[in-house]
């Protein structure tokens, strides 16, 4: 029976892949967290593009939404200023404070490194771990993607990575999930965000992680 749950699993994966322009590179889960299920979830994209960031924010959103999951974009909860400058560690921490006070347990982080050495990078993801301990940390680490220039526009491959991070009150705040995803379709963005997303999701709801419930692809 288990043979037969890999294969199935094997199957599925491989059916996605073929349908779209993502694939999942990496995929880790902290071992201490069987099931995640949150009141309320921040989605932020990290990009210069601001036209794809918001494209790519309202898709998550509205797809979670569809989901049965409370998930609020980035810019309903930012100061449009926000990501103008970088900000420090005591300001991400008083806007982690914000955001509970505001009722938000959990934020999904995404963010478009765009390399071409896929090796290089998938060897900086499996070291994430000795770095990066939070959501502050990640954003802190990651802020000067808001000011780059066009530059990876012109990589043939995208290398991007998303995060899930608890920001629940009553425990420590930590990492729950996280996943690397490269998209080999740069030159159509919509479609690029489109199954970029299809994935992600996919990933959490495989996982349980904020989407609860049977898999329905």
């Amino acid at each position: 029976m288990r043979i037969l749950l890999v294969c199935v699993s094997i199957c599925i994966i491989s059916l996605l892949q073929s349908c779209n322009s993502s694939e999942l590179i990496e995929n880790w889960k902290n071992p201490d967290i069987d099931v995640f299920q949150a009141e309320k979830v921040l989605v932020l994209a990290m990009t210069s593009d601001v036209k794809n960031r918001k494209l790519f924010e309202k898709r998550l959103v509205d797809l979670l939404k569809d989901k049965g999951v409370n998930a609020v974009g980035s810019d309903a909860f930012f100061n449009p200023e926000f990501t103008s400058r970088p900000r420090t560690e005591e300001e991400l921490g008083d806007l982690e404070r914000a955001m509970l006070s505001e009722g938000f347990d959990a934020i999904l982080v995404s963010k478009v490194l765009g390399a071409e050495d896929k090796v290089t990078l998938v060897q900086s993801y499996r070291n994430w771990d000795k770095s990066v301990n939070g959501f502050e940390d990640d954003y802190y680490a990651h802020q000067g993607i808001y000011v780059e220039d066009e530059e990876m526009q012109k990589y043939t491959v995208y290398h991007a990575e998303s995060a899930l991070y608890c920001i629940c009150p009553t425990k420590e705040r930590e990492i729950i999930w996280k996943g690397s995803i490269d998209v080999t379709e740069p030159d159509n963005d919509r479609k690029a965000i489109k199954d970029y997303i299809s994935m992600l999701v996919w990933a959490l709801e495989e996982q349980e992680l904020l989407i609860i419930g049977p898999v329905d692809y």
